[in-house]
């Protein structure tokens, strides 16, 4: 078990990188390994318009592509308003912000949460709370 734990804090901790060199908004990860039975880790971020959407949706699945995984399935790239990735244990939300506001969907999950900072250029780790 240790091993597939260290594997999918690998690929959050890739994603969230990846949302950072594209300037995502409110980054924010939620870890719900103990309260849902498809993923071990959401993470939602924010962008200004559908071309940054899509960019930051296409900087995540270039690291990923690079660390050798690929999805298990993508949603929502054509309109750019909400798109949605399935790296299995990671699933990453890219919205914009009045789509973001409108399905709230990080507030349906009772979790440990982890805000990211935008003005960082990576993260190494994750805190606590996280693991």
């Amino acid at each position: 078990m240790p091993a597939k734990k260290n594997e999918s804090e690998r690929r959050l901790i890739l994603c969230i990188n990846a949302t950072l060199q594209k300037k995502a908004k409110n980054i924010v990860a939620i870890n719900v390994k103990e309260i849902s039975s498809f993923t071990d880790y959401m993470l939602i971020c924010s962008g200004d318009s559908d071309r940054q959407v899509r960019a930051i949706s296409s900087a995540i699945q270039g690291y990923m592509k690079k660390a050798g995984i690929l999805p298990l399935g993508v949603e929502g790239e054509t309109a750019g308003q909400w798109i949605l990735l399935d790296y299995d244990d990671v699933v990453i939300s890219v919205f914009q912000e009045q789509a973001r506001a409108f399905y709230d969907i990080e507030n349906l999950w009772d979790a440990p949460r982890m805000q990211i900072d935008e003005t960082a250029t990576e993260v190494n780790k994750l805190n606590k709370a996280m693991r």
